[in-house]
């Protein structure tokens, strides 16, 4: 026994097909815009192709700074976001070394990524976190710490010392 179906109903099954055709395809087409979305700019961390501005920031004036004395300093962070506020701020251990010479530090710990503090009387730097201990050079004296303290390259420009802003690293 065959049954016969009206064209109403034939007509409706068919828009309802199409109708399904489309939203699959829609389904399918933002799946694929999420997907690159995501994996897009993962693929360019990955292979090293996104790359953080470097800008060289003024700390202070050249005679601000004394010869031998290691100070604190902050600067800006390279890549700054609109709402990060006081997040964007970033900071360095700088030491005059002669009249022409500066060693800018960064404060991170190269162990666990604690800040680290100067200890002029011991003439260190010290990581509170797990006691690591750097000379006053940046180089590891005891503890965790696998590697010396990170570098921040510096010059002076126009009577004003810069420090080369790069990304904070832990290790």
């Amino acid at each position: 026994m065959s049954e016969d179906v009206s064209p109403e109903v034939a007509g409706q099954s068919s828009r309802e097909m199409d109708r399904r055709k489309f939203l699959v395809r829609l389904t399918v087409a933002l799946g694929s815009v999420g997907a690159v979305v995501v994996v897009a700019p993962s693929v360019a961390f990955l292979l090293g192709l996104r790359k953080t501005p470097q800008t060289w920031r003024t700390v202070g004036k050249l005679e601000d700074f004394t010869v031998g004395s290691t100070v604190n300093v902050s600067f800006e962070d390279p890549s700054p976001l609109p709402w990060a506020g006081v997040t964007s701020q970033s900071a360095a251990w700088l030491r005059r070394v002669n009249d022409q010479e500066f060693i800018a530090f960064s404060m991170i710990c190269t162990h666990l990524g604690c800040p680290v503090r100067w200890l002029a009387d011991a003439d260190l730097f010290m990581c509170p976190c797990h006691g690591g201990v750097f000379y006053a050079d940046g180089q590891v004296a005891s503890g965790p710490p696998p590697k010396p303290l990170n570098r921040y390259p510096v010059r002076i420009h126009n009577n004003n010392v810069q420090i080369l802003t790069l990304p904070v690293t832990i290790s």
